[in-house]
């Protein structure tokens, strides 16, 4: 394919944070830092810092800085329609002139909401139906990459798992009924995965659907056994869970729907994609998230935002087990690649000792660099460019790039379309 021609000199960003409540606090947060460092705005140590945002998606855009007075111009959809070429032309035939990844760094104080993201096909339906709602017709994947250790919920647990719940947890019994929960206790390994389905979603629609009443007396009861239970042995993981997630939302349905998912601790440089119509809540910690340029989340927990938990109960498609964790691929002694199985994103974490160099090969789409730690240059030909922590660059598609770490060691992660799409795998 030949090579387009682009501007190869790399677009320097201002990017955008979220301040949701269940951020980390001021500095704690790395999301606060590293605004700070990429802005000069000053951190509010009062102030929940959540997400940084990183791409086109209109609910926090990037915006191009112009000169080194830190002057911010166009936002980064507004330069890429004027400059599609820089997309690469394999990009501009799939996804026009979108940026079809969304880059992102998390700091989670607290846990988000239980919740998933719609496929293509309820995305369309539900930015129809409730626009207001769910502000575009886009599917959302999603791969989130521990910073320091992470810990989520995401999908839903074995039904060997399930049913030491069931027997295990008579508050939940007492909510999703005897006749769904017997269901849940009598399939036999012979049954066919839709029967299990069948009742796995029968007992989740149940527990979710549950009146405000019972649920809040159901989780009363459930604290009480385990702090008596606490005394005679060792609560397992689980259940302490389940008591941090009551003091943080007391009487949500979301605290006892926590024990129908996986429990997941991401060390960090470990990671964990997020397939559609999949169950997950980010717990605690700090990562690199990436995922496709969409903003749609159906809630049905862990929140005070609107839940739409019909929705949510329609939408799952109910598999079970334990999630794969990403470790990353080798590319190099110092790029490591994770490669989950969307075509939208696919993210490298480079870390470069001090005075040592690495290429970034042509790729046939555009990438966003973020400096997370340390200082360095990216050269492209003789065109080169200082790099401290903080900053975020566009490369446009087809631009091989060389990063060199000057005083100290460099951490810079890429965010670009998955090598998969262009390889046809």
């Amino acid at each position: 394919m030949a090579k387009v021609n682009v501007d190869h000199k790399l677009k320097r960003l201002r990017a955008w944070v979220q301040n949701y409540e269940w951020g980390r606090s001021g500095a704690e947060a790395e999301v606060a830092r590293l605004m700070a460092l990429n802005s000069g705005a000053e951190i509010d140590p009062n102030k929940p810092y959540a997400e940084l945002w990183m791409g086109t998606h209109e609910s926090g855009p990037s915006f191009l800085v112009e000169d080194a007075q830190q002057n911010v111009g166009l936002k980064l959809k507004e330069w890429i329609e004027n400059n599609p070429n820089v997309l690469g032309v394999e990009v501009l035939e799939k996804w026009g002139t979108h940026l079809p990844f969304l880059f992102k760094v998390l700091s989670v104080g607290k846990a988000l909401s239980i919740q998933a993201h719609p496929d293509k096909e309820w995305a369309r339906e539900l930015h129809k139906m409730k626009p207001s709602l769910y502000k575009d017709d886009n599917h959302k994947p999603e791969m989130a990459l521990a910073i320091t250790p992470f810990t989520a919920l995401c999908g839903f647990i074995s039904l060997q798992e399930l049913k030491q719940v069931l027997e295990d947890g008579p508050e939940i019994v007492e909510l999703v009924g005897t006749a769904s929960a017997k269901q849940v206790m009598d399939i036999q390994e012979r049954d066919g995965a839709d029967k299990v389905k069948s009742s796995l979603r029968s007992v989740f629609t149940q527990l979710m659907s549950a009146t405000k009443e019972m649920t809040t007396k159901a989780i009363s009861k459930l604290k009480s056994r385990l702090l008596i239970e606490s005394q005679l042995r060792s609560l397992r993981e689980k259940e302490e869970l389940v008591l941090e997630l009551e003091k943080q939302y007391p009487g949500d349905i979301g605290v006892l729907s926590a024990l129908l998912l996986n429990y997941v601790k991401l060390k960090p440089g470990e990671a964990l994609y997020l397939a559609a119509n999949q169950p997950h809540a980010y717990l605690s910690g700090d990562c690199i998230e990436c995922m496709a340029t969409s903003d749609n989340v159906v809630r049905a927990g862990l929140t005070p935002k609107y839940r739409d938990v019909q929705t949510l109960c329609s939408m799952l498609s109910y598999n079970q087990g334990y999630p794969e964790i990403l470790s990353g691929l080798p590319l190099s002694p110092y790029i490591t690649r994770y490669l989950p199985p969307f075509d939208e994103f696919e993210v490298d974490c480079c870390v470069l000792p001090k005075e040592s160099s690495v290429v970034f090969p042509t790729v046939p789409g555009p990438s966003i660099f973020l400096a997370f730690a340390g200082e360095g240059t990216l050269k492209i030909g003789s065109w080169e460019s200082i790099v401290t922590e903080g900053d975020v660059v566009f490369e446009p598609a087809n631009t091989e790039i060389t990063v060199t770490a000057t005083a100290c060691e460099l951490q810079i992660y890429r965010a670009g379309i998955n090598s998969r799409f262009f390889h046809g795998l």
